[in-house]
């Protein structure tokens, strides 16, 4: 995997450093874990943002590894507190969303963009998982994001919050799910992942240390 294209392409205009992980299925949540509190380490993130976002991240990195046809993938990280926006990139050289969701199916005859367009849509999946992971992040990006860009094939989708555009682009072999997010406005994380679970709780019971949970109440 060329990780020096990813970060001059959707890193390029960053003065910090990215956090670069590979994860398998050994140390997936080590990966997780390390890059959530690594943005921990900033009190002006805005909490509700990090309860979501920790939720809809876990759920793209395991999309790798159910999904793709390949036991590991990469996850870069950057905060930028003068922009107030975090970004995020995960990406594998798998089979790609289209011949992934082609094993249901349902879908077995979409075309590459309608394959990509149709991963962000609720309960879409190759019969492996629930579909809920892209369908969260999408609405993530609908309440605190800038945009969010999902590359496969030849074809790249981008999701702004409002419309939804697939373009031809490079090709890619796997897929690449890129998005940033804005940082410091308060969402309702619960609402981001449709009520059907508690991913304030879950973060708050991993993330935050007692005294401050204690703060909390």
């Amino acid at each position: 995997m060329n990780i020096d294209s990813l970060l001059n392409y959707y890193f390029k205009d960053c003065n910090a450093q990215p956090l670069i992980e590979v994860f398998d299925t050994e140390n997936i949540y080590n990966v997780y874990s390390d890059i959530v509190k690594s943005l921990t380490n900033y009190p002006d993130i805005e909490l509700s943002v990090m309860q979501a976002l920790s939720y809809c991240f876990y759920e793209v990195l395991d999309n790798v590894l159910t999904h793709s046809g390949k036991t590991c993938g990469t996850a870069i990280s950057l905060y930028s507190p003068t922009k107030s926006m975090i970004q995020i990139l995960v990406a594998d050289d798998g089979m790609g969303i289209q011949q992934s969701l082609a094993q249901n199916p349902l879908y077995a005859q979409l075309s590459e963009p309608e394959a990509i367009e149709k991963s962000i849509q609720d309960s879409v999946t190759d019969g492996k998982g629930m579909g809920f992971g892209l369908y969260s992040t999408s609405r993530l990006i609908k309440n605190v994001g800038i945009r969010l860009e999902i590359h496969s094939g030849l074809h790249i989708l981008v999701y702004d919050g409002k419309e939804t555009h697939v373009y031809p682009s490079s090709s890619w072999q796997g897929t690449i799910v890129y998005f940033d997010i804005h940082s410091n406005r308060e969402i309702d994380p619960n609402e981001i992942v449709d009520n059907r679970t508690d991913c304030e709780s879950l973060y708050n019971e991993t993330f935050t240390p007692i005294d401050d949970l204690e703060q909390l109440w």
